[in-house]
């Protein structure tokens, strides 16, 4: 099994940026591919961001493409997501997830993911 926490989140204005942390523990982080997911007050849980076991592979929503960029340092079990020129509208719950199966990194659905941090506030002030 694998627990993961998220960290990093906060309140910043419209154009800033932040770090999202998520720091996995347990089972071998490499055997993992890692995801970040959002959800925002009376919205579905969406697909931010993927990247593969090695790193090499990555995929955003087009919501985001461009402005936010995945990665994982595998020595140090953890994934981030650097956010920046972050809009109101990317306010939400952010929460990392891992999946253990081998899907193409384009996946972007939820129930692919086996594992799941407690997420973490991003508030995005206009």
């Amino acid at each position: 099994q694998v627990q993961l926490v998220e960290s990093g989140g906060g309140l910043v204005q419209a154009g800033g940026s932040l770090r999202l942390s998520c720091a996995a523990s347990g089972r071998t982080f490499i055997r993992y591919a890692m995801g970040w997911f959002r959800q925002a007050p009376g919205k579905e849980r969406e697909f931010v961001a993927t990247i593969s076991r090695s790193g090499t592979s990555t995929y955003y929503a087009d919501s985001v493409k461009g402005r936010f960029t995945i990665s994982r340092d595998n020595a140090k079990n953890t994934v981030y997501l650097q956010m920046n020129s972050l809009k109101p509208e990317d306010t939400a719950v952010y929460y990392c997830a891992a999946r253990e199966s081998v899907l193409p990194v384009t996946s972007q659905g939820r129930r692919d993911y086996d594992y799941w941090g407690q997420g973490t506030q991003v508030t995005v002030s206009s």
